[in-house]
């Protein structure tokens, strides 16, 4: 698959988030000095999913073999700021043996389409990094690694610290996702979107 470019353009950033996969360099978003990375680690498509209101289920393993392992139908696992993770959408409270629960973040706006992706990405970026107005055919949930994000929508601005999760809006929400702290944001961010439609387009917040 050919990797995405790099690019310090803001009117190119959505084509970059239409990029099914960023291989060895990850896309560039916003400006050079203000740079907003967003690398897909991992992706998934079903026909269906589980019913009932479904949960992100953010856990951990020692090793990638125990995580890869580990996967379920609705599981995707990865390799993320070295350390082996699983994400699982599922309903509440359950866990998967082997692994240390971090996070449950739901419940998921739920959408119906004819095919469903799920999607893993890693982001983040320098104090001012923000992407730019967008919005996904589906809901997406956040959990942070380091630093502090904001995301505003319609709704208003909501932020998010290292070591906790939120749950995202439904589809077609208008948003800016940015980094709100002083230092490096790094965050992890699970996506359920109709896999038919593009995964991002151009929005506007008015």
């Amino acid at each position: 698959m050919r990797p995405c470019l790099p690019t310090v353009r803001t009117a190119l950033a959505l084509a970059l988030l239409l990029c099914p996969m960023a291989v060895s360099l990850a896309p560039s978003i916003a400006t050079a000095e203000e740079t907003f990375v967003i690398k897909p680690v991992a992706d998934k498509k079903l026909k269906t999913l589980p019913a009932g209101a479904l949960f992100w289920r953010v856990e951990t393993f020692p090793t990638m073999a125990l995580a890869t392992a580990a996967e379920g139908p609705t599981s995707l696992s990865a390799e993320v700021a070295g350390k082996a993770w699983l994400f699982t959408l599922g309903a509440a409270g359950e866990a998967t043996p082997g692994g240390t629960k971090l996070a449950e973040v739901g419940p998921v706006p739920s959408i119906t389409a004819p095919e469903y992706l799920l999607r893993i990405t890693h982001s983040g970026g320098p104090p001012g990094a923000k992407t730019p107005v967008h919005s996904h055919p589906g809901a997406e949930a956040f959990y942070v690694l380091s630093g502090r994000m904001g995301q505003k929508t319609p709704h208003g601005t909501t932020y998010t610290d290292a070591g906790q999760s939120m749950n995202g809006h439904g589809a077609d929400m208008s948003m800016e996702v940015f980094n709100a702290g002083n230092t490096d944001l790094d965050q992890l961010v699970m996506f359920v979107v109709d896999a038919t439609r593009p995964f991002a387009v151009s929005a506007s917040l008015h």
